[in-house]
């Protein structure tokens, strides 16, 4: 069950970053082009809360009782946390790091519930969906990283 969990872990990845790049061109277009904010907006933003929370479910999971979970994996005689790289980047890094990605995105769709101009919705929920961008982008196990990489389509 846990590599399933891994594969659909890392296949959503892909998801959220079509859906989050797609948000952040079309708020960036409403933003700057002084568009209506219409119900399709809504939805994009929504689908891509939808996965991101998805996604943190499924990584929580990982995270706590994965196969190098931290409820089932002692660290080896003699590491410390902080200075083994494999460890902090799996433990501490990526999890915090996507846990305020998925804040922001979460502060971005509730932009759309707001009561305010459409030009402030885009604006506003395209700068959370813009820095929530950068910190996944910044927190992935891309492959080119060291210890920690992981493929970009898993199972390959």
């Amino acid at each position: 069950m846990d590599s399933i969990l891994l594969v659909l872990h890392s296949l959503m990845r892909w998801v959220i970053l079509v859906l989050l790049i797609t948000s952040i061109v079309k708020s960036f277009s409403g933003w700057q082009q002084g568009k209506a904010f219409t119900h399709g907006d809504r939805k994009l933003w929504l689908f891509t809360l939808i996965s991101a929370h998805i996604t943190l479910l499924i990584g929580l999971y990982q995270v706590l009782l994965g196969r190098f979970g931290i409820l089932v994996t002692n660290l080896p005689e003699g590491t410390k946390l902080m200075k083994d790289k494999f460890y902090r980047f799996y433990w501490v890094e990526h999890p915090t790091g996507m846990i305020l990605a998925i804040i922001l995105i979460t502060l971005g769709y509730g932009m759309a519930k707001k009561s305010v101009s459409d030009e402030t919705k885009f604006k506003k929920a395209f700068w959370f969906f813009f820095v929530a961008l950068i910190l996944i982008l910044a927190t992935v196990p891309w492959p080119f990283r060291q210890i920690i990489g992981r493929p970009l389509i898993p199972g390959m």
